[in-house]
């Protein structure tokens, strides 16, 4: 049995709770080292106070945590503070400021560690100098806040948003997703009253105005599939190219956002899709494993014949206008 008082004792049953949603009485008594009955105190315990502990139905009644809990001290090990703070590190760059809801949130729960523990977490979140990531778009966190919730309530909402080219717009929305990809977050929508999907950079969003009407979200959509099919269309160049490889060797090397990839009856792949930077959509091309060709989109033609030249110069060995003008 736990060493400790039977509070201590709830506590590590909390724990085991939290960890396993749906433990059996059974199982939780066998890994608290007591009786069965013994278990189910340590639960009552912790409905006594005030912890929402819910009972599955069945003979054994699993145990699981219910909605609004308020739980104890947190209570960190190690390996985990670490994790977290690596974490933070990862995604963010801004760990050590103190003004910063990052740096804010990762010093309070340092604060609330262990010594030996908190000093090796907060070692590492001085020390270390990630490297910035300028692709990256980390979005304001309560505009991001307040997207998830109208998601989750399924209610209409009115953004206020700014463009790549810097206009503004003011749109009413039935908001489905927030999806993180490639560290940029986006909203997925679907646009009032024209009915179109949208995906809409949550960094460029300004403000967000619950309204009063309500939707039923989509089902059965999957959210990544679906921003990536987004991506790769309705930009101003359509491009078709097509590949002489099978289809499910072309999907494992190509990236998703290039298109919409069609399997012919002569073992080759149609990939549609366009793009508004052609430039960078011959850049992904070129990760095909196959010979390919550019049917229809002059722009991604021109482009994709522009980065042909300055690979074979660059492999040539021949130096260019600029260096041989130097010499």
């Amino acid at each position: 049995m736990p060493s400790g008082s039977p509070a201590a004792r709830a506590l590590v049953a909390l724990e085991i709770i939290e960890r396993r949603p749906g433990i059996s009485a059974a199982d939780l008594a066998e890994r608290l080292g007591v009786t069965d009955r013994a278990a189910r105190r340590y639960v009552a315990t912790l409905r006594e106070a005030g912890i929402p502990v819910e009972a599955a139905r069945g003979r054994d009644g699993g145990y699981r945590l219910g909605r609004g809990i308020r739980l104890p001290p947190l209570h960190f090990g190690a390996s985990e503070a670490l994790a977290l703070v690596m974490a933070a590190l990862d995604g963010h760059h801004d760990v050590s400021d103190p003004e910063s809801p990052v740096g804010s949130a990762i010093a309070r729960i340092l604060r609330a560690l262990p010594t030996a523990v908190a000093a090796q977490a907060d070692s590492m979140r001085r020390s270390t100098a990630p490297v910035p990531d300028r692709a990256a778009a980390r979005p304001d966190p309560e505009i991001t806040a307040a997207l998830v919730e109208v998601c989750s309530e399924g209610r209409l909402a009115r953004l206020r948003y700014r463009t790549e080219a810097g206009r503004r717009l003011e749109v009413e929305v039935e908001p489905w997703f927030v999806v993180v990809r490639h560290r940029r977050w986006y909203l997925l929508c679907r646009l009032l009253p024209t009915q179109e999907i949208r995906a809409y950079r949550v960094d460029r969003v300004d403000a967000v105005t619950p309204l009063a009407g309500r939707f039923d979200p989509p089902r059965g959509v999957d959210p990544v599939a679906l921003l990536e099919s987004h991506l790769a269309s309705g930009w101003p160049y359509d491009v078709v190219t097509v590949i002489d490889a099978p289809i499910d060797e072309v999907s494992r090397s190509l990236p998703t956002h290039l298109g919409r990839l069609e399997a012919l009856e002569d073992g080759t792949t149609r990939l549609v899709g366009s793009t508004s930077i052609p430039e960078m959509y011959a850049q992904g091309l070129s990760l095909c494993p196959a010979p390919f060709r550019v049917q229809d989109g002059d722009e991604v033609r021109a482009a994709v014949l522009a980065l042909g030249q300055r690979l074979l110069a660059a492999g040539s060995g021949i130096p260019s206008p600029r260096e041989a003008a130097t010499h």
